[in-house]
């Protein structure tokens, strides 16, 4: 008589159980640190337009944009404002041969010197080189986008991962799935490492009765969410925009 041993290959399903909230424990963090890094560096900072000088004198430069604001600012956490073109606008954006971006606010140029610029015969030294630097800003792609693009890659693998864990997985331990999800659109992400730190990390020993509700999700959203923006705001002041960009 042949006996068939089992085959090892495949974990069982009480395997996958373990291994996927360690997996977790350790990914979300990891996968956090990474976007931060980056989105810190790729976030647009607001300089000065002796700053742009130079910059422009040495050449660091990559392309350059003329804008009246922001298309998605503040859309959410995990998004990258980007400039919104416009020829006759009052903010100058501009990204660099390292990757970051830059913006300042100076007076609109005259009427029809934009997009092609004024004639760099008669314009300033400045005018010119913006005037050639403003045609690359969609042609080329430019170190800033491909940070900016793996910032977003990595935050949106990090949003999959937390959903699939708190909408699949098994329910919550200290809050509601709805408590959980509301809390989870913090800003910076805050919201995610507070689960994965609660729920993950330092999960209640006993039973937790009252657990938070969907209503009290909303309200920490709205407390917490102005709360980090103050103290955002105010590490802006203390530290400037190089430090706290935004």
């Amino acid at each position: 008589m042949v006996e068939v041993t089992p085959s090892r290959s495949r974990p069982s399903g009480r395997r996958w159980r373990e291994v996927v909230p360690v997996a977790l424990r350790w990914g979300l963090p990891v996968l956090w640190v990474l976007w931060a890094g980056l989105a810190w560096w790729a976030e647009p900072r607001e300089s000065t337009e002796a700053q742009l000088n130079r910059d422009l004198a040495g050449g660091r430069v990559v392309s350059a944009q003329r804008a009246n604001g922001w298309a998605d600012d503040g859309a959410y956490w995990a998004s990258r404002p980007r400039s919104q073109y416009a020829s006759n606008g009052g903010m100058l954006t501009w990204t660099l041969s390292n990757g970051q971006t830059r913006y300042t606010f100076d007076a609109p140029p005259a009427p029809g010197s934009y997009p092609g610029g004024p004639d760099p015969s008669t314009g300033s030294r400045q005018d010119a080189l913006l005037a050639e630097l403003t045609g690359r800003w969609q042609a080329s792609n430019v170190l800033a986008d491909r940070i900016g693009g793996a910032a977003g890659l990595l935050a949106g693998v990090l949003i999959v991962l937390w959903l699939g864990r708190l909408i699949g997985g098994a329910p919550p331990l200290v809050g509601t799935r709805w408590f959980w999800f509301w809390v989870g659109l913090l800003p910076f992400g805050v919201g995610v490492l507070a689960w994965s730190y609660r729920e993950l990390w330092r999960p209640p020993s006993p039973p937790v009765l009252d657990r938070g509700s969907g209503w009290r999700g909303v309200g920490w959203l709205i407390l917490a969410g102005v709360g980090i923006s103050l103290l955002v705001s105010i590490a802006r002041v203390v530290f400037g925009t190089t430090v706290v960009p935004g």
